[in-house]
């Protein structure tokens, strides 16, 4: 049932406040790719390099978010939408405490991706396509996934019954073949400074 008679409250501190106080430009990195792709690895290890660069920074990941908030959800394509919507909606209340939010979700459509993008403003929603061939997340499997969805175990799993819209235009765009985790987290690292959401060095100060 929808919530009536509620009207937004403004707050004294905004966003702006919030990251001159961080001294960081808030952003959500929006990591999609098929399961076992790297998502929530690559996400980690982002994690870890803001974390040594003295960064504000919040990892809210696919699987943990299922244990509490979305634990009443299934994985067909109607609660896969609903899933994306209610993280789109924590996402941005981290984007405006002033953090460098990260989520790790398969996220499969391209509609749901981008209700995500819609919620905050420009340049703020950076999407991180993790494009890792899917006879390669097959051989990695580390949750045994595929295996239960090739034997019919397992309905509606991404990449067998249910499709993936890939990114047409993702921010950044990381091929993982070849590349170490260090490398590929490097990457998203380099893009922050690039575009002067983080400082260019640890020890350079944010501009």
């Amino acid at each position: 049932m929808k919530t009536e008679n509620t009207v937004w409250h403004e707050q004294h501190i905004d966003k702006q406040q919030r990251a001159e106080l961080k001294q960081q430009k808030p952003c959500l990195l929006w990591y999609t790719g098929l399961s076992g792709s790297g998502k929530s690895t690559i996400a980690n290890a982002v994690d870890a390099m803001l974390f040594e660069r003295s960064c504000h920074s919040y990892l809210l990941d696919g699987d943990n978010v299922r244990h509490g908030l979305n634990g009443d959800l299934g994985f067909s394509d109607v609660d896969r939408v609903e899933n994306i919507r209610r993280i789109s909606e924590v996402a941005k209340l981290f984007v405006d405490a002033g953090l460098i939010v990260s989520t790790a979700f398969i996220s499969p459509f391209r509609a749901d991706r981008a209700l995500a993008e819609s919620k905050l403003a420009p340049a703020e929603f950076i999407e991180v396509f993790i494009d890792t061939p899917i006879e390669i997340c097959e051989q990695r499997d580390p949750k045994g996934l595929y295996k239960l969805a090739r034997a019919g175990e397992i309905k509606d799993f991404t990449g067998i019954d249910s499709a993936y819209e890939a990114p047409e235009k993702a921010q950044i765009h990381i091929n993982t073949d070849g590349k170490s985790i260090e490398q590929c987290a490097q990457q998203v690292v380099d893009y922050l400074a690039e575009h002067g959401i983080i400082a260019k060095s640890k020890a350079a100060s944010f501009q």
